[in-house]
């Protein structure tokens, strides 16, 4: 099963988003590669899977502004880590929408 196959059987619930965070480059533009300790982690991720929204008080719901493919600036700390089996390099996070921080163009 695909990395994008295991994730997309994740649904989530009301407001929350889930994210996969992008990696920082471990090389640089001239080709020099880079320790895996030398490198940070970027606070950025591409939305992978959104669910329907908050339910109002009177039974209305309320959709998320994200849509999925969507790039995003993530807070430095938050988020629930989801492990899946099937992929090891990639680092899933849960997010309920009001935490993300702001979507990129």
């Amino acid at each position: 099963m695909s990395a994008t196959a295991a994730a997309k059987r994740i649904i989530p619930l009301l407001d929350r988003v889930l994210i996969q965070r992008v990696k920082a480059e471990t090389k640089t533009a001239t080709g020099i590669l880079l320790p895996e300790k030398a490198v940070e982690k970027l606070n950025e991720g591409v939305v992978v899977a959104v669910g329907p929204g908050n339910v109002t008080k009177d039974g209305t719901t309320v959709p998320t502004g994200l849509s999925e493919g969507d790039r995003v600036l993530l807070p430095s700390y938050g988020g629930s880590p989801i492990k899946l089996d099937a992929v090891k390099d990639k680092e899933y996070l849960l997010f309920r929408a009001e935490e993300i921080l702001a979507k990129l163009q």
